[in-house]
């Protein structure tokens, strides 16, 4: 647009000064002649329309936009269309309380209050894209700084109105996986009636408040404490167990020999126990015999 301008504006310019200026006549035909150089690089160059990988064209005409889009490619085009290029490919949106971490400098994470009247502070990635085919009612509608009107926007409202459905502790273990659910659905609703696709919600990071975190802290204390006391405690019972099971043992042993043996047999071991004794090389005095009438063996 710019060398079809520049080129009527030569063209224009050599007319007014040669008819002003009868000693400028000669060079009119070279002062038209670039202009109408200018003009048609202008109108070839404007005509040919490059889209990259990834993008789509919308035409505008004199700030009306068309409904049909240009995909990747060279296009030629009316000249008097101004192209704008939009990023159909997956987008991320992160808003985190890590400096410089998120889209926003400083800290962005979204504070929200819990059914429990708890604050917690959430960090979040929202991962979207441009549908094609609605992006130019996207242009008309909000323009090409949908980002700062529409992701970030609906993201921390509906962040918001759905974290008070649940406590703090539960956003932080058993109901997380639910919450993200359900503000997954709510904001790809709102994205779709806008041209917008979700792709996915990422809750990154969930941040409780100090005096939650020490509770919890100390009740997974008292838990781990009673469940090694549990384990001690069943420890000493099967100590306890075993020795049980060892002294049934012993006394049914005693019980056995108790019954088992006659008092000839004792009688009989004796002897042979004292006959070994007696065979040996070393000094012995040997007792043997019952009641009144012992026998003694002096072995030297």
């Amino acid at each position: 647009m710019f060398l079809i301008i520049f080129g009527i504006i030569i063209f224009g310019v050599t007319g007014i000064l040669v008819r002003n200026n009868v000693a400028l006549h000669k060079f009119r035909n070279i002062g038209r002649i670039l202009g109408i150089v200018f003009i048609l690089l202008g109108i070839i160059s404007s005509s040919i329309v490059e889209i990259n990988p990834g993008e789509i064209g919308v035409k505008v005409l004199f700030g009306s936009v068309k409904n049909d889009v240009l995909g990747s490619g060279l296009h030629f085009v009316n000249p008097l269309y101004e192209i704008s290029k939009v990023d159909v490919k997956t987008q991320n949106y992160t808003m985190s309380g890590i400096h410089d971490e998120g889209d926003k400098a400083g800290d962005d994470a979204i504070r929200v209050l819990a059914s429990d009247g708890l604050e917690v502070t959430i960090d979040l990635t929202v991962l979207y894209r441009v549908v094609a085919d609605d992006a130019p009612r996207l242009i008309k509608e909000t323009g090409l700084d949908f980002k700062d009107k529409i992701v970030r926007p609906i993201t921390r409202t509906k962040i918001r109105d759905n974290a008070v459905y649940y406590q703090a502790v539960e956003l932080f273990s058993t109901k997380r996986e639910e919450f993200q659910q359900r503000i997954y659905k709510s904001i790809e609703d709102d994205f779709k009636k806008r041209g917008l696709m979700l792709e996915q919600l990422l809750v990154r990071n969930i941040t409780l408040p100090n005096s939650v975190k020490a509770s919890i802290e100390s009740k997974i204390n008292a838990e781990q404490d009673a469940k090694k006391m549990e384990f001690v405690l069943q420890k000493e019972h099967q100590e306890a167990e075993r020795k049980r099971v060892e002294a049934q043992g012993i006394a049914d042993y005693q019980h056995i020999i108790n019954t088992g043996l006659t008092d000839q047999q004792l009688q009989y071991e004796q002897i042979k126990a004292m006959k070994e004794i007696a065979l040996s090389q070393n000094a012995k005095i040997i007792i043997m015999g019952k009641g009144n009438s012992p026998i003694m063996v002096d072995g030297k």
